[in-house]
């Protein structure tokens, strides 16, 4: 692809160096490759600048009136403008030259002007152009992507549930800590009807914008599927078929799904490949909750997926997780731990789930110290408080 010509501004009181520069150039100027424009002082220069933005290289006499060039460098600087200057000036006159130097100049030329001196000297300056217009457009592109991301990111927290409002049956709070802009993590809670509520956490494998939006697909299939289905298995097994339906890239997903009777405490779940929750009991002690080795959602569209029940009793919270807690690392590259972390939970009490959530997270950070974290970190913590009456 054809690169648009490098703009290059002299800056010289001599009035027969632009006919010179222009017949030494003459053919490079006319295929297009190079593009001259000429100022004769130092003001002059500077109000080009101004209206020609895309010049990005300067060739400068230091002695001109009404505006030097050192005078007029030190503008570009403060200014701090994307341009490449060389200055020009006697052999004898060293001292501006530092000066020159000191205050940005690329290079300098010495008069008379020696005008193989001045192509080789005016080669090293396209070669910085154009590496410099390379920095600008990736800069540009980075900005841009990065700008794509915070959307992402606003519109992926915008779509987490809000808190349900505080009642005398249950108490679900939830975090997330992001490892980047976006991320694979997401967990869910809603009433699918007076009296059962839904529980949701998941975790895709893999990161960026394509992660969060199989995460953002797979809980909006999740949340509008759920009341259709007798079980956690059949709704997770109707969402499998449709995740694994046109999932080239082989994309999954684990994903835990349970529904608790708010009038028995009968809490039933199917879990495909996600990290095994966690039930505090009300008296202090911890269990473990047991698999039901479902395969992870995303793979295989003819999986049969199971169920499993535990029993709530008042008192009780269920903690659900992503490994960005058990799989975070402290400096010396050691994982938290499935052990840390039930140690910390044996010791947490009977609380509120926000209480407890706040210890897992102080917990890891503390655990991980100045770690970069690696992955996202999402708990969510339910208390059964009383039974609803049948």
């Amino acid at each position: 692809m054809k690169q648009d010509p490098v703009k290059v501004l002299v800056v010289d009181d001599e009035e027969d160096l632009e006919l010179l520069i222009r017949q030494k150039f003459r053919r490079r100027i006319r295929g297009g490759e190079l593009e001259f424009m000429f100022a004769h002082n130092g003001r002059e220069g500077l109000l080009k600048l101004a209206q020609h933005r895309d010049i990005h290289l300067v060739f400068s006499d230091i002695n001109m009136p009404v505006m030097d060039g050192l005078t007029m460098l030190h503008q570009l600087a403060e200014a701090d403008l994307d341009v490449q200057a060389v200055i020009v000036s006697a052999y004898g006159d060293m001292g501006n030259i530092r000066t020159a130097m000191n205050r940005g100049a690329f290079d300098f030329l010495t008069k008379p002007i020696d005008f193989a001196d001045l192509e080789i000297t005016l080669e090293k300056g396209i070669a910085h152009v154009r590496q410099l217009q390379d920095t600008l457009e990736t800069r540009d592109k980075l900005v841009s992507i990065k700008r794509e991301l915070e959307v992402a990111s606003q519109v992926q927290m915008s779509a987490l549930p809000a808190e349900l409002p505080a009642n005398e049956f249950f108490d679900v709070k939830a975090r997330v800590i992001p490892a980047k802009e976006v991320g694979g993590d997401f967990y869910d809670y809603y009433l699918i009807d007076e009296h059962h509520l839904a529980l949701v956490i998941a975790d895709v494998a893999g990161k960026g914008i394509p992660a969060a939006l199989f995460a953002m697909v797979t809980r909006a299939l999740i949340k509008s599927v759920a009341s259709q289905y007798e079980s956690p298995a059949a709704t997770l097994k109707a969402v499998n078929e449709q995740l694994c339906d046109g999932n080239d890239s082989c994309v999954f997903i684990t994903t835990f799904f349970g529904v608790l009777d708010l009038r028995s405490g009968a809490f039933l779940y199917s879990n495909a490949g996600h990290n095994p929750p966690r039930l505090l009991r009300a008296d202090g002690s911890l269990e473990v909750v047991a698999p039901t080795d479902n395969l992870v959602l995303g793979i295989d569209d003819g999986e049969a997926y199971a169920n499993a029940e535990v029993q709530f009793h008042p008192g009780d919270a269920l903690i659900l997780y992503t490994d960005g807690v058990t799989e975070a690392e402290n400096a010396g590259e050691e994982e938290y731990g499935d052990h840390r972390f039930d140690q910390m939970l044996a010791t947490a009490g009977s609380t509120d789930a926000s209480a407890i959530i706040d210890a897992i997270v102080s917990a890891v950070r503390e655990f991980a110290g100045e770690a970069n974290q690696s992955d996202d970190i999402t708990c969510v913590v339910s208390r059964f408080l009383s039974r609803q009456n049948p």
